[in-house]
């Protein structure tokens, strides 16, 4: 999948939600925060590590848009690093259990948060990959959810979110 149509947007996104909210600097950090936040959250609506319940995941679609909330903030880390001339999604980690998934992706975050360095934002990616090609999400059902999920950060913008 190629990822430069997405760098754009997000640059875009994120110039507009710094000039609305009136912020200057280096928001690497937060950035960081909130993409292990998000990784959180799409693991909570996956429910894969919730050995003590036999409620099921959330429907698809939540899930889906939980997805797509990381890979905003993995694009934006891109950007902030200067490595939005990644072009090709990275290939997909190798398959494992959805839990051990989420452990080994919050790992390699954490290592691109303090290097900043290609090759740990390129398995940030795999390690999506890896997660997506276990919720059965094709590169399509990503970018389509990117596209709505982008256009309702631009209107909660203008509302004032």
């Amino acid at each position: 999948m190629n990822l430069t149509k997405l760098f754009d947007m997000q640059k875009e996104l994120d110039r507009f939600i710094q000039s609305k909210q009136g912020l200057e600097g280096d928001l690497f950090r937060q950035k960081g925060l909130a993409l292990l936040v998000e990784l959180a959250e799409l693991a909570n609506e996956t429910r894969c590590f919730k050995f003590w319940s036999t409620k099921g995941p959330s429907e698809r679609s939540v899930i889906l848009e939980e997805y797509v909330d990381s890979i905003h903030f993995l694009l934006s880390l891109g950007i902030e690093s200067n490595l939005n001339m990644l072009e090709e999604w990275p290939d997909p980690a190798p398959e494992e259990d959805l839990t051990e998934l989420f452990l080994k992706t919050q790992q390699v975050i954490h290592q691109f948060l303090d290097s900043h360095s290609m090759s740990d934002y390129q398995a940030v990616w795999s390690w999506y990959g890896a997660i997506a090609a276990q919720l059965d999400f094709s590169y399509d059902d990503v970018l389509d959810a990117y596209l709505e999920k982008n256009q309702k950060n631009y209107d909660r913008q203008r509302e004032g979110y």
